[in-house]
């Protein structure tokens, strides 16, 4: 990595950070990008050069968490050689890690507000696109396998149940006050498996295949 690009993230990151800790400190949004920029130092250009908006600074929150969740993840030797169960399992555990180290923000922006199966903020959806494509990975894989059942027009869209999963995660997680958010360890486990286990091939599929194996032996 050059030098260039490393004073170009530590600038982003700056701003990322300096936008936290004003959410944090005041409640609420900076008036404006110079009020913002000048209590940091920093011309207001510089800003710019990175965000149109403070929409776009909470768009990159969401996507330098997702970043950081799959570089932790891929950085482990094993995960590559984990079945398709475990990879999104091990997404999930290692995002909340991410996730934990953001709470009081998160928390503050998100605490209170109704984020539905169908409606999640706008800022989310950079998060959304690389989430999926990750999502779309671990379906292809578990069909290679077999771990995954190709079923007529569900296939295609089990990336976007996987999706309303981890929006379901989020907000168990927002609410959890249990130690070590244990019981969002819990619920991650458990609707996972249950995820893994509708789309696996279950017995109904095996009386399907067996029903048509007689028709076309008649």
């Amino acid at each position: 990595m050059t030098e260039k690009i490393k004073n170009s993230q530590t600038e982003k990151n700056k701003i990322i950070d300096g936008y936290i800790s004003h959410i944090l400190e005041t409640g609420s949004e900076p008036v404006s990008v110079f009020k913002f920029t000048k209590d940091m130092k920093m011309k207001e250009t510089v800003f710019y050069e990175y965000f149109s908006s403070f929409g776009a600074v909470k768009k990159a929150v969401w996507e330098l968490i997702f970043d950081n969740t799959i570089q932790a993840l891929e950085s482990q030797e094993v995960y590559q050689s984990y079945t398709s169960r475990e990879k999104l399992l091990g997404f999930l555990f290692t995002w909340i890690e991410e996730l934990k180290n953001r709470r009081s923000y998160l928390l503050a922006v998100y605490g209170n507000v109704s984020i539905k199966n169908q409606s999640y903020p706008s800022e989310l959806k950079g998060f959304k696109s690389k989430f999926k494509d990750f999502a779309s990975g671990i379906v292809n894989e578990g069909k290679e396998t077999e771990e995954i059942a190709e079923r007529p027009y569900l296939t295609d869209k089990y990336h976007e149940a996987i999706w309303l999963q981890v929006m379901f995660v989020f907000r168990f997680w927002l609410k959890d006050d249990s130690p070590a958010f244990e019981k969002t360890d819990a619920a991650i486990e458990k609707s996972v498996n249950l995820a893994f286990d509708l789309m696996g091939r279950s017995a109904i599929d095996s009386f399907v295949d067996f029903a048509k194996f007689l028709f076309q032996s008649k």
